[in-house]
């Protein structure tokens, strides 16, 4: 997904959702947050915009193209009993490459979406090559054979040294894999989000 420069769409959504933002080239002002959604410059932004901005942070955030990212809004509504925002959360977290990202094996979830796409990832002993796969508690997550020590996972102990793993992962370092053991946990990471905000729009 071709997203332009990331600088710029940081600074439009008023957050870091990427990594390169994360530096200290990149601030973002109050005029800068007054300014997102493109329509306010010298007020409060529309109701609408600030759904629109909330929607795209977490869009970027997560590395999704629209319809990608409406069809998650569209599954989270449907399932009945549920906390809409907290389903939306689950399967957005639940992806594989998020997943990757979540247990330090990439800086980034393009990076983790690029392990998957070539090949070096299996869950349940299969290779996959899909990054939208959702995994489910049970699901084990190995790197595979061929690929374990070698460009990215090469020195793997240095790189997740003090990394905090969420605690519905378990990381086994020594096996080069991981296991599935709960569900994402609402509010645990990503709490910038406003994912109900995010509904509204789409309720619009």
């Amino acid at each position: 997904m071709k997203l332009g420069p990331k600088f710029k769409i940081c600074r439009r959504v008023g957050d870091r959702v990427f990594g390169k933002c994360e530096g200290t080239k990149f601030t973002v002002s109050g005029t800068d947050r007054i300014r997102r959604g493109g329509k306010h410059p010298k007020g409060a932004p529309s109701e609408y915009a600030m759904q629109l901005t909330e929607k795209q942070k977490a869009r970027f955030t997560y590395g999704l193209t629209e319809r990608q990212f409406s069809n998650y809004v569209n599954e989270a509504k449907s399932k009945s009993g549920s906390n809409a925002s907290v389903e939306l959360y689950k399967r957005l977290e639940s992806r594989v490459d998020n997943v990757l990202y979540r247990l330090g094996l990439t800086s980034s979830r393009q990076a983790a979406r690029q392990l998957v796409s070539h090949g070096h990832i299996t869950v349940n002993g299969k290779r996959i090559r899909i990054p939208s796969y959702l995994v489910k508690i049970g699901d084990k997550i190995g790197i595979r054979e061929g690929s374990r020590g070698k460009g990215p996972f090469a020195g793997l102990a240095e790189k997740l040294a003090g990394r905090p793993t969420p605690e519905w992962l378990s990381f086994d370092l020594q096996k080069g894999g991981a296991i599935i053991k709960g569900e994402p946990v609402f509010g645990q990471t990503e709490s910038n989000i406003n994912f109900g905000v995010i509904l509204e729009f789409y309720s619009r």
